[in-house]
């Protein structure tokens, strides 16, 4: 079993992330440009929304929700963080396991989301985005290159390992705290987690370990 489990895809890279930055693209413009009432059915096929998964078997939205996003700076950050960190863990990976990685951990991400918020009664909360998986991205960038330096808003410098776990604190903190925004904090942290899992599973690798080099 685990021979399956960890037998790698022959190594190739053909840009996928430029590929899922331009499909993501797309939708928003696709989106951006429907007529009000178009857009809203749009939007509302292609979200996550408990209710439309539990009484319409909308499943398949545990994949669209990731390529959707609500307004430009929420598209613009996400696509930034996937080219910044995603094309370093593709050349790392290859790009079938980066594409397996991506789509799992934001579907996981999702799946979570989706429990969490069934069991606290938010039926109607519509997720989108790809921020799930960007954070498994970025989890696995500072794995691949834990000396690397990030300079956070192109000043403050900080090793990746430092920039991840501060996010992910962050993350916590607001989730902790109830934060009701239109962030969805728990699915962020849910990305990060299910990266955390995939590296154990998949490759074997303690991410502790690499992270911290202990």
């Amino acid at each position: 079993m685990n021979n399956i489990i960890r037998r790698p895809f022959r190594y190739t890279f053909n840009n996928t992330v430029f590929w899922i930055i331009g499909i993501n693209l797309f939708i928003f413009a696709l989106t951006y440009f429907l007529f009000p009432r178009q857009q809203q059915l749009f939007v509302t096929r292609m979200s996550m929304i408990p209710f439309a998964v539990i009484e319409l078997k909308w499943v398949w939205t545990f994949i669209t929700y990731m390529f959707m996003h609500g307004s430009i700076t929420h598209i613009l950050f996400n696509m930034l963080g996937l080219f910044i960190f995603g094309l370093h863990v593709e050349r790392q990976m290859g790009s079938k396991e980066f594409l397996l990685y991506y789509l799992l951990t934001g579907v996981l991400a999702g799946v979570f989301s989706f429990f969490i918020y069934y069991l606290t009664g938010q039926y109607i909360v519509a997720l989108m985005g790809a921020s799930g998986a960007l954070f498994a991205v970025m989890l696995a960038y500072a794995i691949f290159f834990p000396n690397s330096i990030i300079y956070v808003w192109g000043i403050l410098p900080l090793r990746a390992p430092v920039m991840v776990i501060g996010y992910t604190a962050l993350e916590l903190f607001f989730s902790i705290r109830g934060s009701r925004g239109n962030t969805a904090h728990l699915t962020h942290l849910a990305g990060f987690a299910f990266g955390w899992i995939y590296f154990m599973v998949r490759f074997g690798v303690n991410p502790f370990k690499r992270l911290f080099g202990r």
